[in-house]
């Protein structure tokens, strides 16, 4: 009975064994493949990693709609000068040592309360005006105040490289914009510098090569030409429409010439 009884348990572990599968780690994603008729299998463990946490790599992404200037800067403080803080201590430390009834009459943080907590802090700075060729000399991350979207809002700036402005956003992630289109968005030309004084500053706000990887607006539209015929279809004889309409004007300035108009039967 004993020999019985150990053997059921011996054989219920090895089972158990047999059949306990590792955990795996977090975003890791296990590709099995038949090598042949066999059992043999060939496996491939890959790591994936998810949009939203590559969007906003070493980036404080703002907790309140008015809080970029705070998450701008700590992210500039996290990942360049290498000071551990939270968005919320950073916040504190600007309504402490900055301007605070300003600060709660405009809902946000200026460049000067910045400077003053970061001088508290015992780091040197300064807010500069500048052009976009000292943009492109610059050797350190800047925050820079752009007008996006209808707002005024608060970037790091990492590079300028072949004419694109990489920045790192607190509301959206990394993004990157045509230099053209940085000059229109950014506001009075002006930026501020967090310097690591004798330290030594971490990279991790410079550009890598994942960081590259944009598709232009053009390229955009492309594909969703390709993908969607009849969209592209629709936009090219709505633009035809529009000049034939425009041989209509008295002004003379478009040949009144034989008309084509398009329409389309559902």
């Amino acid at each position: 009975m004993l020999l019985v009884l150990a053997g059921s348990i011996l054989t219920f572990t090895m089972v158990q064994e047999a059949t306990v599968v590792e955990p795996f780690e977090k975003g890791t994603v296990v590709i099995e493949q038949d090598v042949d008729s066999g059992p043999v299998k060939l496996r491939s463990d890959v790591q994936v990693e998810p949009l939203v946490e590559q969007r906003y790599r070493n980036i404080v992404r703002q907790a309140y709609d008015y809080s970029c200037g705070s998450a701008a800067l700590t992210t500039v403080l996290n990942y360049y000068v290498g000071r551990t803080l939270s968005e919320r201590q950073v916040m504190e430390g600007l309504l402490h040592y900055g301007e605070s009834d300003r600060i709660v009459e405009r809902r946000a943080f200026s460049m000067l309360d910045m400077k003053r907590l970061v001088t508290a802090l015992g780091y040197p700075s300064g807010g500069f005006r500048a052009t976009i060729d000292d943009l492109k000399d610059l050797d350190h991350p800047a925050i820079v105040p752009i007008h996006h979207a209808g707002f005024k809002h608060f970037v790091v700036l990492r590079t300028i490289r072949d004419g694109r402005v990489y920045m790192a956003d607190p509301s959206v992630g990394n993004i990157s914009f045509p230099l053209a289109q940085f000059e229109e968005k950014w506001d009075d030309n002006v930026l501020f510098i967090v310097f690591p004084g004798s330290d030594t500053p971490l990279d991790n706000l410079e550009l890598k090569e994942e960081d590259l990887r944009f598709i232009d607006d053009q390229t955009m539209t492309l594909l969703a030409l390709e993908r969607m015929p009849a969209f592209h279809e629709a936009t090219e004889r709505r633009v035809q429409n529009l000049l034939e309409r425009q041989k209509n004007n008295p002004d003379g300035t478009v040949e009144n010439t034989r008309k084509q108009l398009y329409y389309r039967r559902n």
